[in-house]
């Protein structure tokens, strides 16, 4: 896997929003809060600097050297 998450902009957007989204958990009540573990998705993107996504779109926000 070749690095496609790189740029600071996007990274700092997915932490966000996998925040956001894992704040599901302690926000909403019944099965319906469980779809805030979607949210670790994001995080994991930035974490291996890989998304799946950005591959299939062809998206590089990684600097080339």
């Amino acid at each position: 896997m070749q690095c496609n998450v790189g740029h600071p902009v996007d990274k700092t957007l997915r932490v966000l929003i996998g925040i956001a989204l894992l704040s599901l958990l302690y926000f909403l009540e019944g099965n319906l809060r469980w779809l805030g573990l979607i949210g670790i998705i994001p995080i994991l993107t930035v974490v291996f600097g890989w998304c799946p996504g950005w591959a299939l779109l062809g998206i590089n926000t990684c600097k080339t050297k």
